[in-house]
């Protein structure tokens, strides 16, 4: 029977030679190496952010999603990352076609997936670009497998917390608008 552990390992395993095929392609790289850098600090959500402000949704609605990223990345990069050690994919940055941050913290969990999930679920709220939220946040989100900062459990792990603190957020929202 198979441990938790070495289902997580061959699902890692799997995805990352899968994504092994796309390397190398100079249009896959430079997709997944750019959402990769526009979600640093996220970068790409409050610039959506900010679009949506110029519309009906005010600014109030960039304020808010501002405020909940910024908490977001106080929970997962500083509080949650610290309860985990777990390396990341390769440390060589040299490994790479094209340059990268690369971060200091554990691998666990991916902070850009869960910053994508998070602010795709804020963002669509009430709008009708909820498909490019979603297509935008999953391109981040694996672009950290293919630059190889996360393994794909990583960014599942993200990807979920993202999720419960997206959902969250809307909710708080709500509550106080």
């Amino acid at each position: 029977m198979a441990t938790p552990r070495s289902v997580v390992e061959r699902l890692d395993d799997t995805v990352d030679e899968w994504f092994e095929q796309l390397r190398g392609n100079n249009i896959a790289d430079r997709v997944f190496y750019t959402a990769s850098e526009l979600g640093d600090f996220s970068l790409i959500w409050h610039m959506a952010g900010l679009a949506k402000a110029l519309g009906p949704a005010g600014p109030r609605s960039a304020a808010r999603l501002s405020t909940a990223l910024a908490l977001e990345s106080a929970l997962v990069n500083g509080a949650i990352k610290s309860l985990f050690r777990r390396e990341r994919p390769i440390a060589d940055p040299l490994d790479r076609p094209l340059k990268l941050r690369q971060p200091r913290t554990s691998s666990f969990p991916s902070g850009h997936a869960s910053s994508a999930t998070a602010a795709a679920i804020i963002l669509s709220e009430g709008s009708r670009y909820t498909p490019v939220y979603a297509a935008l946040a999953v391109v981040v989100a694996t672009s950290r497998i293919h630059v190889r900062i996360h393994h794909t459990s990583d960014v599942l792990a993200g990807a979920a917390l993202g999720a419960v603190l997206g959902i969250t957020a809307r909710r708080i929202g709500r509550a106080i608008s």
